[in-house]
Order: structure tokens, then sequence, then C-alpha cells
């Protein structure tokens, strides 16, 4: 498969990263780039890979799939330097944040084989997961969009677009909350007395572990929390603050938050 990259950041990377891990070959793969550090950084990390510093006919002809992995606030000016390009391309994928489908297609000059993904960070080390929705018109050439993306982690379509918005209040910021968690558990680790090195080793491993008992148990995480929470021990002490705190409440409304500015976002883009 051909990919023409639009932006070659993070995403872009672990993209064609997780392509190669699965046999591409990096000649098929072509970024295009303004900045001429990151276009040394793709030199360095895919071997053999096209570079170009703007869109071109040379940057996306015979393309399979365009991916546009630019910054939501660059959108428009990318779209619009593709737009010129783009009619005989199978499909784009888009991994943008709150730049819906209508408007992206606006943008392109009324192209409308677009799939809209939002991936998450831990696609950097194939351990993500992206939902995705397709216009009507790249439903028949969508399984190329799925392809790229399951070479970085999990895959799941939706059927309404307006879903993203719950997607990326919950997957896409969620790195994010498990970050913070993380982060403060290792600060409690080391307040209690433990060495640093240690307290990260701890909370670390402590994630790590009770996330793989999770996929691999049949019980809710519910039933879980019940099975480490003894009456009168250590866990349910340390549950009754949280609880009293209504850290559980505060977290859902901060997770609403997410997708309600991602809502938002969407709105203004389509104004612009």
């Amino acid at each position: 498969m051909k990919v023409s990259f639009i932006g070659g950041g993070n995403m872009a990377r672990a993209i064609g990263g997780g392509l190669v891990a699965h046999g591409a070959h990096t000649t098929d793969f072509r970024v295009v780039e303004p900045s001429a550090a990151q276009r040394d950084r793709l030199r360095e990390c895919l071997p053999g890979v096209g570079v170009f510093e703007a869109t071109t006919a040379a940057a996306i002809a015979g393309a399979d799939i365009v991916v546009i992995a630019v910054k939501p606030q660059q959108m428009r000016e990318a779209a619009h330097a593709l737009a010129p390009h783009v009619p005989p391309i199978p499909v784009v994928l888009t991994i943008a944040a709150g730049v819906r489908c209508a408007d992206l297609s606006r943008w392109l000059g009324g192209y409308a084989r677009i799939v809209r993904a939002m991936p998450n960070t831990p696609a950097l080390v194939g351990a993500g997961i992206s939902a995705l929705y397709a216009m009507p018109g790249a439903r028949d050439a969508s399984s190329s969009a799925a392809s790229l993306l399951e070479a970085c982690g999990e895959v799941l379509w939706l059927e309404h677009e307006h879903d993203l918005d719950a997607v990326t209040a919950v997957s896409g910021s969620g790195p994010a909350y498990v970050f913070y968690f993380l982060e403060a558990l290792e600060s409690a680790a080391i307040g209690l007395g433990l060495a640093p090195d240690a307290a990260r080793r701890m909370a670390y491993a402590t994630f790590d572990g009770s996330m793989r008992l999770a996929r691999e148990s049949e019980e809710s995480p519910a039933t879980l929390r019940e099975n480490v929470t003894s009456k009168g021990g250590t866990t349910a002490r340390a549950l009754e603050v949280l609880n009293a705190a209504d850290v559980r409440r505060h977290f859902i409304a901060a997770v609403e938050a997410a997708a309600a500015r991602a809502t938002e976002l969407g709105d203004a883009h389509s104004t612009d």
C-alpha cells in the first residue's frame, strides 16, 4: 500500500513504524513536513521514506491513501494545499481531533471519500486503540484506513460521527488520566519513604499488572476492585478517603467536560 502523510509528527511516525513492523516498505511512504528538523527525524526513523517540504503532485501521486496528521488548527491550510491533488486518491484518513468530515470535505473542494479516526498516544508503542467513522462515500474504500491503524493497536468502527466526541474524551484524552493517577501513586510512594526509583517501579508495575489482570479476567472492574477490598482493611480505608472526596463523580465530570470541549471545537471549525 502506498501512503502519503500530510504531517510528519509522532502519529505519522507511529503509523509508519507499525506498518514497517507488519512488513511494509518505507519506500512506499511519502511525508509532507514543513519542519526541516522533523524531516531529518523521519529519515532516521523510517530510512528510505520520501520527504517533502510542501504538498505537491509528486508527494501525492499514486497514493492508495492520504493520511492527514496535522494539528487541528493547521487542518484548513493543509486541506487547501491538498485539494488540487486529491480527486484521484481512493480515500483520505484524518486523525485530527475535532475536525468533522463535512468541514474537511468542504475544505477539500467537495471530496467525500473521508474516514475520520481518533487514535491515542499508546499507538506510539503499538498498543493504541482507534475509533473510526467513514463517510458514506468512503465505506467501500475504508478497509485501507483500518489496516493502517491496526498496525498500531486495536480498531473500533462507529456508526455515527458524533460518537467521536465521546471517544476523544475517553480514549483520546484517556492516557493523560492514567498518567495523572500514575503520577499521584508514585508521589504517594515517595511521600511514604520509598526511594524514587522504587516508587516509580512499584507504581508502573501495579498499573501494568492490574490491566493484565482486568483483560484476562471475566469479572467486571467493580468486582475486581471488591476482590482487593477486605472489610476494615487498608484498601477499604483508602477508598473511604476517595469516596469522601467524591473522586468518582469528579472524574466522570472531567471526562464529560472533555467530550463537551470536543463538540465545541467541532462547532468552531464548522463556522470557519
